[in-house]
């Protein structure tokens, strides 16, 4: 080896190590230089106490807050989809809808009734009104008056011929109401088959209507199970139409556990997306519980913006209020890192200096905030987001140490 490649190989290995003693005294808590002076930008919270108690972990299924099932109210053929899985509409647009040629020819043959029906009301107020005017049986007995004067006829032939042998006369007044009796009653069969078939056009008009299915609010079709060209009978499934605004989470409680829960009432979740914890609301309690597994149908109001939709898998905390409350330290779960299995964090000692503790976690408390059931006292101080800069001693706390 050439003096030249010594040379160089002397200043790659001592700029090598001047990086890296430039790198370990750059590190907070690392030698002599670690502590006040150090730079973290994590902000520094207390550690405060909560209240816990026995609780029950349930798994329950996320919900839509509206959600209808379409079905078909009438036999026929499928010939329109709006769209697919995840199409969304406004209220009142139309889903899907079924051939109706056979309802409308029934129309046709309806209005066509109604048509006849109000000519022949025209036709019975006419002879109606012709009664009313000129009454036939006056005529008729004007007709035998044997050509005497009519005053002569209604005082004198009128009245002998109820005494002729074959007469089969009768009273004219009496006549003359038998016939506007006939004449009325003609208008108001008229009148009944007009009513009729108007009857039958507006049960057809509903029956047409039952062929569309419309949005009943704004939304997306969340399953689709049919296509065009289907054939479907009343009451066959057509498709699922939900709203995704709002989210909940439907989940079974024991009953023992029911009374502990109160309409409005916050309680830690997780959602099956990414492990993601949020707080839940109790927006509805069943009033009675289930006969054969004894369990009270609760649902859960998930916040807006949550991950995921109808179906996911979801877990919430239920308290157990039969079993006594404890008081234990709470911190932010921002502020737990995992070494492994273990879950430790960062605590500024009485030097100002952060040092690295091991603890051990109970219960979430709320979706931000959990227990800790050894390795930390109320009223010490803890890095809330520790940076991954920021590196210390160990400093191992006693499992057994109570809080």
């Amino acid at each position: 080896m050439n003096a030249l490649t010594r040379n160089l190989l002397f200043a790659v290995t001592a700029t090598a190590l001047l990086l890296a003693l430039s790198q370990t005294t750059a590190q907070p808590g690392a030698g002599a230089g670690a502590g006040a002076g150090a730079q973290i930008s994590s902000p520094i919270v207390t550690v405060q106490h909560g209240q816990i108690g026995s609780s029950v972990i349930l798994g329950g299924s996320v919900v839509a807050y509206k959600q209808v099932m379409l079905t078909a109210q009438l036999p026929g053929r499928i010939e329109f989809i709006a769209g697919i899985e995840g199409s969304r509409f406004k209220a009142e647009d139309i889903l899907i809808s079924i051939d109706d040629d056979d309802l409308l020819a029934k129309r046709r043959a309806a209005v066509a009734q109604l048509i006849n029906a109000q000519t022949e009301i025209g036709n019975a107020q006419m002879q109606y009104s012709r009664e009313l005017y000129s009454p036939q049986a006056r005529s008729a007995y004007r007709s035998g008056g044997m050509g005497m004067p009519s005053m002569f006829d209604q005082m004198f032939t009128q009245p002998m011929q109820r005494f002729m042998p074959g007469n089969v006369g009768g009273e004219p007044w009496l006549d003359r109401q038998a016939d506007l009796y006939n004449y009325g009653s003609r208008v108001s069969q008229a009148r009944g088959q007009e009513l009729s078939a108007r009857s039958q056009i507006d049960e057809i008009d509903a029956r047409l209507r039952d062929a569309r299915s419309f949005a009943p609010f704004d939304g997306i079709i969340v399953k689709k199970m049919v296509e065009v060209g289907d054939t479907v009978q009343p009451g066959m499934a057509l498709l699922e139409f939900a709203d995704l605004t709002y989210l909940q989470v439907k989940v079974e409680v024991p009953s023992r556990l029911a009374p502990g829960l109160s309409k409005g009432m916050l309680l830690p979740a997780r959602l099956d997306v990414g492990n993601t914890r949020v707080d839940v609301r109790v927006a509805q309690i069943f009033p009675s519980a289930d006969e054969i597994r004894h369990t009270v149908t609760v649902k859960f109001d998930l916040p807006l913006g949550v991950p995921g939709g109808p179906g996911m898998y979801a877990e919430v905390i239920i308290p157990d209020k039969s079993t006594p409350v404890s008081v234990v330290p709470a911190i932010p779960d921002s502020a737990v890192l995992w070494r492994g299995a273990l879950p430790a964090v960062y605590v500024l000692d009485e030097k100002h200096q952060p040092q690295l503790r091991l603890i051990r976690l109970g219960d979430y408390i709320s979706s931000q905030m959990v227990s800790v059931l050894s390795g930390l006292q109320v009223g010490e101080r803890i890095y809330a987001q520790p940076p991954a800069s920021l590196a210390s001693g160990w400093s191992i706390a006693n499992p057994n140490q109570q809080p």
